[in-house]
């Protein structure tokens, strides 16, 4: 190729090349995808213990009303009491064999009443810590305890999904 050729062609292959060029988009920066924001909210506890207590006197009133079924639909079916004195019961089957020994031992009129002292969780779970006092149909405290229970939110409601109670007496 001679040199006029060559003088011609260089500066026409040199404009192509910035046209090209000139078309084209930039190249991405390596920009990272932002992440979801996640806000966070705190569950109301103190109108989720207000709304255990309402449970738990609820349940005292099932208690003192002797009326197994009542009690029993406090709990999941998957359900695991450990009461004083006696083995883990799971399952409701299990937990109203419980119940219907304790009303057999409990004597006529007495009652029972539980005070919930705190609650903390997600919201969707919850372990309450309480306790409870019986008294006689004269009105006489006979027993004093504490418990613990853990309630689960299932369709919209809490179950109670385990729970365990003792004696403030001591033992011999």
């Amino acid at each position: 190729m001679n040199t006029t050729t060559y003088s011609r062609i260089a500066p026409a292959l040199i404009a192509l090349t910035f046209f090209g060029l000139a078309g084209c988009a930039p190249a991405p920066e390596n920009v990272a995808t932002p992440e979801p924001v996640v806000v966070e909210t705190k569950p109301d506890m103190s109108a989720i213990k207000a709304e255990i207590q309402a449970i738990e006197t609820a349940f005292a009133a099932a208690d003192n009303a002797r009326d197994v079924n009542a009690i029993l639909a406090f709990y999941s079916d998957d359900a695991v009491t450990m009461g004083p004195g006696e083995p883990m019961s799971v399952g409701k089957a299990a937990i109203q064999k419980s119940i219907e020994a304790g009303f057999a031992k409990s004597a006529a009129g007495s009652t029972v009443a539980y005070d919930v002292l705190e609650v903390f969780g997600d919201g969707n779970t919850v372990t309450e810590v309480g306790k409870s006092t019986r008294k006689d149909a004269t009105g006489k405290v006979t027993y004093t305890g504490k418990y613990m229970a853990i309630w689960e939110k299932r369709d919209g409601n809490y179950v109670c999904i385990r729970d365990i109670g003792n004696s403030d007496a001591k033992e011999d």
